[in-house]
C-alpha cells in the first residue's frame, strides 16, 4: 500500500525527522487559506498521486499549462493560483503511463533554499530479506539512471537484523555523501529515526529524493515516498486510513475487498488460477504461446464459490480481455467448487469471449461434469499446455 507525500512527511514529523511545514489542500476554495498558514517567501505547491516524475511531468488539459506537477509561488496569492489550476486535471508522467492520473489533493509547503540534493531510500533486500540503505550523491535524479550511468556513486548495505540499525550504519553514509561534523551527526541521527519508522511501520519501501543540505547546512527531507507491507497493514490501522481508493486500479481494488490476488497486465488472455507459482506458469505458456496475459489472479487454496464468482466478474470487467483461461490444480482448492463458481459468474454478467477451462486434482470429474451439464459454450482442456494452446488459437483465430 502506498501514500501520498504529505501523508509521508506527517510520519516523518511524527517520528521527529526534518520536513519543511506544509498543509494539504483537498478543494479549491481552501488553498489561499492553508498557503497563508505559511511563513513563505517561498511556496511550493505539489500535485499528489501515487507516481513519481511529478516535476517532469506535463498536464492533459492545455488551460493547465506545462509547468508540470511541482511549481514554485512567490505569492500566497500565486500559491492558491496554482493549486487551483493543477487540482482534476490530469498528470501525466513517466510512472503513470499515458493515461495520467487525477489530481485530488495539492500539498503546498514552505520552500527551501538548497546547497545540496541528496538520494537515500530504505528497502527489503529481497535476496539478504534484510532492511538495506541505498544512498548517493545524485540526488533528485531518477535512480535507476544514475545505476545505469554512474554505479560508483552508490553505495548500498543491508543491515543485520541482529543488531538492528548502529551509529557507524549512519556514519557509513554520512561518508559517502560527504557529510562532516554537524551534518554527519544529524545524518546518523536522522538514519536511526528513519530506520525505526520503517520497522515500526512494516514498510516495504522508504524512499527521501531528494534529502537536502541547506543553506544553513542542515539536512531536511525534500521529499517523501512509502510503500507498507499488505500483508500487515491490519496491524496498523493508522496506516490503513491513509488508503486514497481513488489512487489504486478499481479491478485491483475490488479484488482486494475479497482477499484476491489481482495484478492488471496489459496483455489480451484473462487468467483465472489457484496458487502463485502455477499462476505465474500459465502467464509463462501464454507468452510462449504467442499472447500475453491481461492479468494475474490467484483466487487462493480455500475460495469459496463466491469468490471465483467474483473473480470472474473482475477478469471480464477487463475491456481488453479477449479469452480467458481458467486454470485449476485442485488440493485443498476443489475443482467442483471452481466449476459452480465460473457457472455462476458467467449466469450472472454473460460470456462474450471464448473460455477455456482446465481443470485437475480433487473433485476434478465432479467439476467437468458441472461444466458438461451446464450449457456453456466452455472449451475443455485436458493439461496446461493444451488449454495455452486452445486460448490462443481462440483469440487469435
Amino acid at each position: 500500500m502506498n501514500i501520498h507525500e504529505y501523508q509521508a512527511k506527517a510520519l516523518l514529523r511524527d517520528y521527529g525527522a526534518p520536513v519543511s511545514d506544509g498543509r494539504a489542500v483537498l478543494r479549491a476554495e481552501e488553498a489561499k487559506t492553508a498557503a497563508g498558514e505559511l511563513d513563505g517567501p517561498l511556496w511550493v505547491v505539489k500535485a499528489q498521486i501515487h507516481a513519481g516524475g511529478r516535476g517532469k511531468g506535463s498536464f492533459k488539459e492545455a488551460d493547465a499549462g506545462d509547468k508540470g506537477g511541482v511549481r514554485l509561488a512567490k505569492s500566497v496569492e500565486e500559491a492558491a493560483t496554482e493549486a487551483k489550476r493543477m487540482l482534476g486535471r490530469t498528470l501525466v508522467t513517466k510512472q503513470t503511463g499515458a493515461a495520467g492520473k487525477q489530481v485530488n489533493r495539492i500539498y503546498i509547503e514552505d520552500g527551501s533554499d538548497i546547497e545540496r540534493e541528496l538520494y537515500l531510500a530504505l528497502l527489503v533486500d529481497r535476496g539478504t530479506s534484510r532492511i538495506s540503505y541505498v544512498a548517493s550523491t545524485e540526488g533528485g535524479m531518477d535512480i535507476e539512471e544514475v545505476a545505469a550511468s554512474t554505479p560508483d556513486k552508490i553505495l548500498s548495505f543491508s543491515v543485520d537484523p541482529a543488531t538492528g540499525y548502529q551509529p557507524y550504519h549512519g556514519r557509513r553514509i554520512a561518508f559517502a555523501l560527504g557529510l562532516t561534523g554537524s551534518q554527519a551527526k544529524q545524518c546518523v541521527k536522522l538514519m536511526e529515526t528513519l530506520y525505526r519508522l520503517f520497522v515500526d511501520k512494516d514498510m516495504e519501501m522508504l524512499e527521501i529524493n531528494p534529502l537536502i543540505v541547506t543553506d544553513k547546512g542542515d539536512l531536511k527531507c525534500l521529499d517523501a515516498k512509502m510503500g507498507f507491507d499488505g500483508n500487515a497493514i491490519y496491524r496498523h490501522p493508522d496506516i490503513a486510513s491513509l488508503r486514497d481508493e481513488t489512487e489504486e486500479d478499481p479491478k485491483e481494488l475490488a479484488a482486494s475487498k475479497y482477499d484476491l490476488n489481482y495484478i492488471a497486465l496489459d496483455g489480451e488472455i484473462g487468467c483465472m488460477v489457484n496458487g502463485a507459482g502455477l499462476a505465474m506458469a500459465t502467464m509463462d505458456i501464454i507468452k510462449l504461446y504467442g499472447a500475453e496475459p491481461a492479468n494475474f489472479l490467484d483466487v487462493g487454496g480455500g475460495a469459496t464459490k463466491e469468490k471465483v464468482t467474483e473473480a470472474f466478474k473482475i477478469i471480464t470487467s477487463d475491456p481488453n480481455v479477449k479469452g480467458i483461461l481458467v486454470n485449476i490444480f485442485g488440493g485443498i482448492m476443489r475443482c467442483d467448487v471452481i466449476a459452480e463458481g465460473v457457472i455462476a459468474a458467467v449466469k450472472e454478467v454473460g460470456l462474450k469471449v471464448p473460455l477455456v477451462v482446465r481443470l485437475e486434482g480433487t473433485n476434478v470429474e465432479k467439476g467437468k461434469e458441472i461444466i458438461a451439464n451446464s450449457g456453456l459454450n466452455v472449451i475443455a482442456a485436458d493439461d496446461l499446455k493444451d488449454g495455452a494452446q486452445k486460448i490462443v488459437k481462440a483469440v487469435k483465430g
